[in-house]
């Protein structure tokens, strides 16, 4: 029977967990499984890594340290925005996401970590940043 190993094509069904918590904070069992190439970057590091040399309908669960998921909080990621930048209709809140237009036009999505009277704090690190992680997996094919 075939193992995954590197370069594969998998599909593989997921649950992710903060490991502080246990709090779910993905899933694919409620819709189609993941399906990815290792070793293109589409995966972070520990989930590739924690397929590697499973077989098809094989489950286990796996613990990924932060620095193997979306890697430590980064300080110089969070920015103050003047409120008078914001459009009209935008009400900020802690935790509310907004979206910022680089100036390659591009996008990235920022959440709101603080609010004061004229200004906001907006956080761009990723929202699983500085969370070690839990995953159940379940490969369902090898290619």
């Amino acid at each position: 029977m075939s193992q995954v190993k590197a370069d594969d094509t998998i599909k593989v069904h997921y649950t992710g967990k903060l490991k502080s918590t246990g709090q779910v904070f993905d899933s694919s069992l409620d819709r189609e499984p993941l399906e990815a190439q290792l070793g293109q970057g589409a995966l972070i590091p520990g989930f590739e890594k924690g397929l590697v040399d499973m077989k098809v309908n094989e489950k286990k669960t796996i613990e990924i340290p932060k620095e193997e998921a979306y890697g430590e909080i980064i300080q110089e990621l969070f920015h103050k925005v003047p409120k008078d930048q914001l459009p009209q209709e935008v009400k900020p809140e802690v935790g509310m996401g907004l979206i910022s237009q680089n100036p390659d036009g591009s996008e990235r999505q920022l959440r709101v970590a603080q609010v004061e009277e004229d200004h906001i704090i907006v956080d761009a690190n990723h929202p699983l940043a500085g969370h070690d992680l839990v995953f159940e997996l379940e490969v369902l094919e090898i290619n």
